[in-house]
């Protein structure tokens, strides 16, 4: 199959540090080439990858400093609308930005929604654009806008071996990630403290959270029990998940999927997570971690998470979220989009795990 995999360009595939889009879309393509098919990446100029790379920019926009990526991102659609014919199917990851451009050839494309779909704005543009048929990453992540045109959920998956088994051996807590108001890392500090046990964490300070984390997280910095890494990238992350004795993730939003966790799940490492948005998806409860509702029962899931067993948690990822499981779920899809009942525009695969529309 002839496949176009389009993906922002505000990090290169795969992302240096902080990415979740590009880094699954990395993930995905080059799993599709290993499984034979012939696929040509849209992204930015420095992305490494066994496709054929058609670059909408010389390097990542965010590293680049870029003042208007809209632009960039513009050009590159304008470049994938005249060359459409050469592939079988159009796969987006770019929001709803290349819907006016394709709307006439909604058939041949398929767009994975990446982000919270609770926006008041948002169902104009889908309501405009129907025909569009969409992709969501968790179940939960459609239900403000259940009646859009979705074909399926595909959870995400890493390549198998990406990160190593660790055995938790130095015994602190983990959080991996953003430092933003929705992400809770003053969450995973209190529980840490309640819980006795170290936090190390790795993340990113995006400039629209700087005043956030100068105001809120800095001044919980001071604290012997806390060490604040910054940004890291995926080798860094075995290790880093691989010696943590769990991985808190401590939400206040609607999840849309949280990389995160499977990367922990990877490694071995049991995960506290606060149940909102995809978490109940992913997490299972005594097996792989434990879902919890405030910062005191994660404080006292922490020795429960300690007895779970690694080696089962890295079984669970290899059963449910390897990147060769998550291509062969978009490949069912593209065929059956493809091939569908143009009277009913209905995907039958039991790969994909549609949810009841809700009323409109």
């Amino acid at each position: 199959m002839k496949i176009a995999e389009i993906a922002p360009l505000y990090e290169s595939c795969p992302p240096r540090f902080y990415g979740g889009t590009e880094r699954v879309v990395s993930y995905l393509t080059e799993e599709l080439v290993r499984q034979g098919h012939e696929v040509t990446l849209f992204a930015s100029g420095d992305s490494n990858t066994r496709a054929i790379l058609e670059p909408g920019c010389v390097s990542a926009l965010r590293m680049a400093g870029c003042k208007d990526p809209l632009v960039y991102h513009l050009a590159m659609l304008h470049r994938v609308r005249l060359r459409a014919a050469d592939f079988d199917i159009l796969h987006f990851h770019t929001d709803y930005l290349h819907f006016p451009l394709f709307a006439e050839i909604a058939e041949k494309t398929l767009t994975t929604l990446h982000g919270r779909l609770d926006l008041p704005d948002l169902p104009l543009m889908m309501r405009q654009f129907d025909t569009m048929p969409l992709v969501s990453i968790s179940d939960a992540q459609r239900l403000p806008m259940a009646w859009a045109n979705w074909y399926g959920t595909v959870h995400h998956g890493l390549p198998e071996q990406l990160h190593l088994f660790g055995r938790g051996g130095s015994g602190y807590l983990a959080f991996l990630g953003r430092i933003s108001p929705e992400k809770r890392a003053d969450r995973a500090i209190e529980i840490a403290r309640r819980a006795g046990r170290p936090l190390h964490i790795a993340a990113k300070v995006d400039p629209v959270d700087e005043t956030y984390f100068e105001r809120t997280i800095k001044p919980l910095l001071d604290d012997p029990l806390v060490r604040f890494i910054g940004e890291i990238g995926d080798r860094d992350k075995s290790e880093f998940l691989g010696e943590a004795a769990a991985l808190l993730f401590p939400i206040d939003w609607p999840e849309p999927f949280g990389l995160v966790l499977i990367e922990a799940m990877a490694t071995g490492t049991p995960v506290i997570g606060f149940g909102a948005g995809s978490v109940p998806e992913i997490i299972e409860p005594g097996r792989t971690g434990f879902i919890v509702d405030d910062i005191e029962g994660a404080a006292a899931a922490v020795p429960e998470a300690l007895r779970l067993d690694r080696a089962v948690i890295r079984r669970c990822f290899e059963e449910r979220f390897t990147a060769a499981r998550m291509a062969r779920d978009y490949v069912a899809a593209f065929e059956q989009l493809l091939d569908r009942d143009r009277s009913t525009g209905i995907l039958e695969s039991d790969t994909l795990r549609p949810i009841a529309e809700a009323a409109d």
